[in-house]
């Protein structure tokens, strides 16, 4: 099971010089991909656990779209394995003008991560 969600980022998200966007801003989206792969997998939010790994591999700016993928890789009792990607797909040109952007044909992989939930038991409402 996978689901994507695709936003912009503005600069309220951004927390650094040169309006560069915080790399705990994408794992908060891949959070809320979490939350939705439980909400569809078992009818409950569960928790979020732990990162196995996490990757930061290009930078962020206000103004990107940036689409945050999950899917679940693994099911366990109550444990869910994840994997996730966050990709740009849309980059500002600030060298154009102030509202020049560019659709990336190839977007640009920025993070990629893996992590485990857990749904407890009696909160687990599907059939796996």
């Amino acid at each position: 099971m996978k689901t994507l969600i695709r936003l912009r980022m503005s600069t309220n998200d951004a927390h650094y010089g040169g309006n560069l966007v915080d790399g705990a801003k994408i794992l908060g989206l891949f959070g809320d991909v979490a939350t939705e792969l439980l909400i569809r997998n078992d009818g409950d939010e569960g928790l979020f656990v732990a990162y196995d790994d996490i990757q930061f591999l290009a930078p962020v700016y206000a103004g990107d779209y940036i689409e945050a993928e999950g899917e679940i890789v693994s099911v366990g009792n109550t444990s869910r394995k994840m994997k996730f990607e966050a990709r740009k797909v849309i980059v500002t040109r600030k060298d154009l003008n102030d509202s020049a952007c560019d659709f990336l044909e190839n977007p640009i992989i920025i993070c990629k991560a893996a992590g485990t939930c857990v749904v407890q038991k009696e909160k687990q409402r599907k059939n796996n």
